[in-house]
């Protein structure tokens, strides 16, 4: 086997981590395939506007494209000239038939199997990177290995990036998990991938399982995260009624060590591809081995992050006199966390249509996510629509009735706020879902501040 790499698909996954992949191994060649024409154009792009925002991503990609890197539409030919095969396709919920809501959609992941197989000239390795369902390796497996012709070995590597610190998780993992076939050929396949992360992650921070367990794993871990954050808002809900403080209540339970600090931040819920996904995955593979209460436990999760965003909205409503009909709010930030511009499942989102069902006017500003947000809202947008995107957070402030602050980007704490604060009408409400500005330095200047679990 050849120690050329290939990735099909160009996106959140495929593209950082190939890019890591080739800095920490300068004697392979890697090669990230896709066939959208324009994502590969972005990241081919001369002054590098990559086709999705990444804190350090530029810097990596500018030291190794096109030295061992490359970004390429020639599927075929990609897969040809390498023998360990990544795949990062999109896996999104189905929307339609058996499961929709719940289930993955892996239409894009089973055409990309039959490609792969299509176009081998030899034995090849195929690693699972796309969060799939317990036992999809099988399927893959099955669509592969109908011939005798070629074998491929089919191993899983489940991803655990956070999206805003994706290059540092790469760089410096928690772990790698690598799971595959317990027979020869397998466990010579997991070497083969153990080798690849070896060349900087320490042995014993990479982790080999079965195929099974690797499947499972990524699934479990994102929705015990999930159903942390879901727990502090609970909580948050509870601060508001009683008069305790959230951020007090969570750094006393943050400092025992069966519970620590992580993932304890009240907010405005979780958002981003992964979380929602594969929790509901979770609920419908606990639905369908007949584990009901399990499903029943999971689907609370999504439910309580729904439920949060409905509340925040709900406060806004109550302390606005009971009506947000022709007032502005200006909404402070749409992607689902700071320092990227994803909108996926972005909990802004799901609150700015409920403000635009209360026939509020609404001014959304984001420092990288607003080509995003003009199309997630492109059914809100146009001649009648009472949405504006606005880049300048000052402009979208401009005699607004409130501030929604929904991301926690670093710009905002260090914004202007007696400006901000002279240019609305007043009385002047500051909603900070992520609890990130100085409540009393706002109120010394005059705004009604509202928090989160305060």
């Amino acid at each position: 086997m050849n120690k050329n790499i290939v990735c099909v698909g160009a996106g959140y996954i495929g593209g950082p981590t190939m890019a890591v992949i080739a800095k920490m191994n300068p004697d392979r060649k890697v090669i990230v395939v896709d066939i959208n024409e324009s994502r590969i154009a972005a990241w081919n792009s001369e002054d590098y506007s990559l086709p999705i925002y990444e804190p350090g991503l530029v810097d990596v990609v500018k030291e190794v494209r096109g030295k061992n890197l490359f970004f390429s539409t020639d599927i075929e030919g990609a897969v040809k000239e390498c023998d360990i095969i990544f795949v990062g396709v999109n896996t999104p919920t189905k929307t339609f038939g058996r499961g929709a809501g719940y289930a993955s959609d892996l239409q894009y992941w089973e055409a990309t199997a039959r490609s792969i197989k299509g176009y081998a000239n030899g034995d090849k390795i195929v690693v699972e990177k796309s969060t799939l369902p317990v036992r999809t390796a099988a399927a893959m497996e099955a669509i592969l290995n109908d011939s005798a012709e070629h074998r491929f070995a089919v191993l899983s590597n489940p991803e655990f990036l956070a999206e805003g610190t994706a290059i540092n998780d790469l760089v410096s993992p928690d772990r790698v998990l690598i799971g595959g076939p317990q027979d020869e050929f397998g466990l010579a396949a997991i070497q083969e991938v153990v080798d690849i992360y070896a060349s900087w992650v320490p042995r014993e921070k990479i982790l080999t399982t079965n195929v099974w367990s690797a499947e499972l794993t990524k699934l479990a871990a994102n929705a015990f995260l999930a159903q942390r954050v879901s727990s502090i808002n609970a909580i948050a809900g509870l601060c508001e009624a009683t008069g305790a403080d959230v951020e007090e209540v969570a750094r006393v339970m943050g400092a025992d060590h069966r519970i620590g600090p992580k993932f304890l931040k009240a907010g405005p819920g979780f958002g981003g591809s992964c979380f929602k996904k594969d929790v509901l995955n979770l609920v419908y593979l606990c639905e369908s081995f007949g584990l009901h209460t399990a499903a029943k436990y999971w689907e609370g999760v999504i439910k309580m992050n729904e439920h949060q965003q409905e509340r925040i909205v709900s406060r806004l409503i109550k302390e606005m006199f009971n009506t947000l009909a022709n007032k502005k709010v200006a909404v402070f930030g749409f992607a689902f966390k700071a320092d990227t511009g994803d909108t996926r499942e972005t909990p802004s989102g799901a609150v700015v249509r409920q403000l635009d069902e209360e026939h509020a006017k609404i001014a959304i500003t984001d420092p990288k996510a607003l080509p995003n947000a003009a199309k997630d809202l492109a059914d809100l947008l146009g001649e009648e629509s009472r949405i504006v995107l606005e880049p300048d957070p000052y402009k979208a402030a401009e005699g607004a009735d409130a501030v929604l602050l929904m991301t926690d980007w670093k710009l905002y704490p260090s914004l202007d706020w007696q400006r901000i604060y002279d240019s609305m009408r007043k009385p002047a409400l500051v909603f900070d879902t992520r609890n990130c500005l100085d409540r009393e330095a706002l109120k010394n200047i005059g705004f009604k501040v509202l928090n989160v679990g305060k």
